[in-house]
């Protein structure tokens, strides 16, 4: 089970981290430059399309979840069907998001108040990110297929695609044709399109299948759409209140002043790197948990649960010794601005010890997405949001910015408390 658990999480964690990675490049690039409001646009317009896209994710989650029951259950095709209504909801849902994104433009704006720079910037970049919504819902389908298929390799190839060629991209626009903000948010719409497209072309060519809006029986079975649509409500719930997590922890760093506002993005980065490597075994527990309640088998689902815990708490461990030892250097890399450096290097001790606090939360999520327990994971996230937010109240009043990241880190430790509690539901439901 070790070995089938590495083979799964390598190509993941090397494929996830890619994906911050990305961010850590538009915030580098535009931090070199000699206006410092544009690492706070940069900022606000990745948190913007991660609240609207993250809001989404359930076509992933729900993709990775329902199709890898169906491979437990020996159903490939059953599996394709639900990428198929997964992709034809996030087309809808994509083009739904463009048609009003003048009234999202101006309500995150309202939401978020930055300053009068940081706003005028980041609408910039949202008037051009806005136009790859339906690429990137329906490669949240298409990644949630691969990962339930554990062709891990397919998951990899895509978003090296689209990961390398958004740094590439942001590179040239930037540095080279001078684009400034504009440069960062093409580079991305590009990548997103180009990535969906040969994330499709993979699963034709593995499977055979080719994506057809044919309305069959199958396809539009009401029992399975249902099913798929009541468990998407429930992660689209639960990942809005996640988002919203750190919206507030990034509307309270602006109240700070823009350059806590920098420095909290920088050393946020470098944590959602952190949690991006650490997914791989969160991934890989979807995978394997899925299929192991599909085949209603309790030995290999406990198996499942037990040793990609145990690989992620090592991969945490080892991520924040790295930040211990290059915590400042990997600062430096993103930003020469001596306020913006100093800031950070001040709250590096919070980013060095949420790797560990935050892995267990990360991984629970892993199981209950597998299990697709997703009504227990809504109702965990809505009572976490909501002591959160009266701790951050209360430690941000009293202790400033110290008090904003351990509210932060308050934050996963009420996540994995609230999901640990239904943990013995997923087990007692699969039959030994």
């Amino acid at each position: 089970m070790h070995t089938k658990v590495l083979s799964l999480a390598g190509p993941i964690i090397l494929s996830n981290v890619t994906v911050p990675l990305v961010g850590a490049v538009d915030t580098a690039v535009v931090g070199h430059l000699d206006d410092s409001t544009l690492i706070g646009a940069v900022a606000f317009g990745s948190l913007i399309f991660s609240f609207l896209y993250w809001g989404f994710g359930f076509l992933r989650f729900g993709t990775s979840g329902f199709s890898a029951q169906a491979f437990g259950n020996n159903d490939s095709l059953e599996a394709y069907f639900t990428l198929s209504r997964a992709c034809l909801i996030g087309l809808a849902l994509g083009v739904g998001l463009i048609v009003i994104h003048p009234l999202l433009r101006g309500t995150v704006l309202f939401l978020l108040q930055g300053s009068e720079m940081v706003e005028s910037s980041t609408a910039i970049y949202f008037n051009i990110r806005i136009w790859s919504a339906p690429a990137v819902l329906i490669l949240y389908a298409v990644l949630g297929y691969l990962i339930a298929a554990q062709d891990m390799r397919a998951e990899f190839y895509s978003q090296l695609l689209l990961n390398g060629l958004n740094i590439t991209l942001d590179v040239l626009f930037v540095s080279v044709f001078d684009l400034a903000i504009e440069g960062v948010a093409l580079a991305t719409v590009i990548s997103e399109f180009a990535a969906v497209i040969f994330g499709l072309w993979l699963i034709s060519q593995r499977t055979g299948y080719r994506l057809r809006v044919t309305l069959t029986s199958r396809l539009l079975n009401r029992n399975d759409v249902k099913q798929l649509l009541k468990a998407n409500i429930n992660i689209f719930i639960r990942t809005l209140c996640l988002m919203f997590g750190f919206a507030w922890f990034t509307n309270r760093s602006a109240q700070l002043g823009d350059v806590y506002l920098a420095a909290n993005a920088v050393l946020l980065h470098l944590q959602t790197i952190a949690a991006y490597a650490m997914d791989g075994f969160a991934t890989a527990a979807e995978a394997l948990v899925g299929r192991a309640i599909g085949a209603r088998d309790k030995q290999n689902l406990i198996s499942a649960m037990r040793i990609t815990t145990l690989w992620a708490l090592i991969i945490a461990s080892l991520l924040s010794f790295v930040y211990l030892m290059v915590g400042i250097d990997l600062i430096g890399l993103m930003t020469n601005q001596a306020d913006v450096l100093s800031t950070a290097q001040q709250y590096l001790p919070w980013l060095v010890v949420a790797p560990v606090i935050s892995v267990w939360s990360f991984q629970l999520d892993g199981i209950f997405i597998g299990a697709t327990r997703t009504r227990e994971m809504r109702n965990a996230m809505i009572v976490s949001l909501a002591v959160y937010l009266a701790v951050l109240e209360g430690l941000t009043a009293f202790a400033h910015n110290d008090g904003l990241w351990s509210s932060l880190l308050c934050l996963f430790v009420l996540r994995a408390i609230t999901l640990w509690l239904y943990l013995p539901r997923i087990t007692v439901a699969t039959k030994a």
